[in-house]
């Protein structure tokens, strides 16, 4: 009992610390490339973990592009974005990690872990694994928070609207469900409501009009079935069937 109770404070003290170590930060950097990749955004990575950050309040910038004078200038005022791989034969491992600009290890996710065999979709399952991680951290304006978790996961920013390019700046409702607007992206798409937020990611499949994804901790595939979207994902053991409004 001693044991658990020891893990259980260890933890909090662990993700107290790294709330602590992140505050000051409201700016993370992207790689264009990851290292133990051959091309840029090789299966979409760097697009969607810059897509992951910006949920969580962050403002994201890709390396290659120009930055803001007041991070041009003190690049210690940004963390910088690393994924580490660690695959095995039938496993695709994905670590992500939040670096100062000295290069020391701020925030470390837990091992994401992928058994699909497509590269596409192993990859892109990992990475999400991984940043659950990133799930309990919550910001509110001027007062970063961080629920209980056993892994010491957080980000904290000062909220920022990123812009994002769609049809409509106004709220729109189809019935009961949000209308989403679909902005492509490398190997799917990114659905964005009219705040806008992004409120979900779509990855294609060898399927025609089914999509790997999640919204929160729910994951599942999103489907067309009889005209209608549909995200179904399991829930206490149930299929849960949630329609969609999307505007491709």
């Amino acid at each position: 009992m001693k044991r658990y109770l020891f893990i259980i404070l260890l933890a909090i003290s662990s993700a107290v610390q790294a709330q602590s170590n992140t505050a000051n930060y409201k700016y993370i950097i992207v790689p264009e490339k990851f290292s133990f990749l051959k091309q840029v955004n090789q299966y979409g990575l760097n697009t969607l973990v810059k897509a992951l950050f910006e949920e969580k309040g962050f403002t994201v910038y890709f390396d290659n592009t120009e930055l803001p004078q007041e991070i041009a200038t003190d690049r210690c005022k940004t963390l910088t974005v690393e994924l580490q791989e660690k695959n095995s034969m039938f496993v695709t491992n994905l670590t992500l990690l939040l670096k100062d600009c000295k290069g020391t290890i701020v925030v470390k996710s837990k091992e994401g872990k992928s058994r699909e065999k497509e590269y596409n979709t192993s990859y892109n399952m990992a990475l999400r694994d991984a940043f659950t991680s990133f799930n309990d951290f919550n910001y509110a304006a001027d007062q970063p928070t961080v629920a209980t978790s056993t892994v010491p996961a957080n980000t904290n920013t000062e909220t920022k609207t990123v812009p994002v390019i769609v049809d409509q700046t106004t709220a729109t409702k189809t019935g009961h469900e949000t209308l989403l607007y679909a902005q492509a992206i490398n190997n799917g798409y990114q659905l964005i409501d009219a705040t806008p937020k992004i409120v979900m990611t779509l990855l294609k499949t060898s399927m025609e009009d089914c999509y790997i994804s999640n919204k929160g901790n729910a994951n599942g595939i999103v489907i067309k079935k009889n005209g209608n979207w549909f995200f179904e994902y399991y829930k206490n053991d149930v299929l849960v069937a949630e329609k969609l409004s999307i505007k491709f």
